[in-house]
């Protein structure tokens, strides 16, 4: 990780979530979710910048992406966590910005979803018509590509292979449900939170997120084998409808895992702005 050198530095985490067709689409294409990538970081500092009153010419920024794949339930689930500078650095001096109200993030995440749309409708991966848009590209799995086979059922939470193959995989609901409804704002499948920060000398907290959002896609102390052999997983946080717990069987959770490894030179944590290995400013800030 990075020591920043004035510990009066904020650093703010993003989460971005897309949609279903977005997450096959990455994993399948990684070129794709790295250009997309891109789009989102120029439109989050975008906005950092000008809350901070200056413009991207004047002063600079800089952010990490740790791209995870996984979700709770060892589901293929492709989005990003992005730990950014929140302010610019103007010469040696950071210039903090302002902490996004809930009518920003919305607007951001129009921004965001508008400016990937037009991305892949560019690159020929997206059409519209009148009343929706759908993708060009493959968006559900092919019966003949064993890897489309994985990915497609890993993020449907469907079963890849075995006697229950295209069935939805088993849980376990061993809670009752929770009927209180969550606020969540969603743009077309887009989902942004940037509810957490923290100052650089805080080092045990910013440990903490990072860590959070570095940690592997399996913990191993929640994985067991039930008595008729089945892979038994329990969730971190339960779901709404009482869900504690999915079942796999062992070929179909073997192909669960084989879905969270990425393509071949696919980097996963992705460095932006002045901390981009081949910034001249990189030297001054960490």
């Amino acid at each position: 990780m990075w020591m920043i050198f004035d510990s009066a530095v904020l650093i703010s985490q993003f989460n971005l979530s897309v949609p279903y067709q977005l997450r096959f689409l990455f994993a399948y294409q990684p070129k794709v979710m790295s250009q997309v990538l891109g789009i989102v970081y120029r439109a989050i500092t975008t906005y950092i910048t000008q809350q901070a009153g200056y413009t991207k010419v004047s002063s600079n920024t800089g952010a990490v992406t740790f791209i995870q794949r996984f979700g709770g339930a060892v589901n293929l689930n492709v989005h990003f966590h992005m730990l950014f500078l929140d302010g610019v650095f103007v010469g040696n001096t950071f210039k903090e910005s302002y902490a996004p109200s809930t009518e920003s993030i919305d607007k951001l995440t129009h921004t965001i979803a508008t400016r990937i749309g037009a991305y892949l409708e560019r690159q020929g991966l997206l059409e519209r018509d009148v009343e929706n848009s759908y993708l060009t590209a493959p968006s559900t799995p092919d019966e003949d590509d064993p890897l489309s086979h994985m990915l497609g059922s890993s993020i449907t939470y469907r079963v890849a292979y075995g006697s229950q193959q295209g069935r939805k995989v088993f849980t376990l609901q061993t809670l009752p449900p929770d009927t209180i409804e969550e606020p969540r704002k969603t743009v077309s499948g887009f989902s942004l939170h940037a509810g957490v920060a923290t100052k650089a000398h805080d080092r045990e907290k910013l440990e903490r997120i990072c860590r959070y959002i570095a940690r592997p896609a399996i913990s191993e102390q929640r994985l067991s084998l039930t008595n008729h052999g089945m892979v038994r997983y329990q969730l971190k946080t339960p779901y709404r409808d009482g869900t504690t717990h999915v079942l796999f069987e062992p070929l179909d959770f073997i192909s669960k895992l084989a879905a969270l490894v990425p393509k071949p030179r696919v980097n996963l944590t992705r460095y932006h702005g002045v901390f981009a290995p081949n910034s001249k400013h990189r030297a001054h800030i960490t």
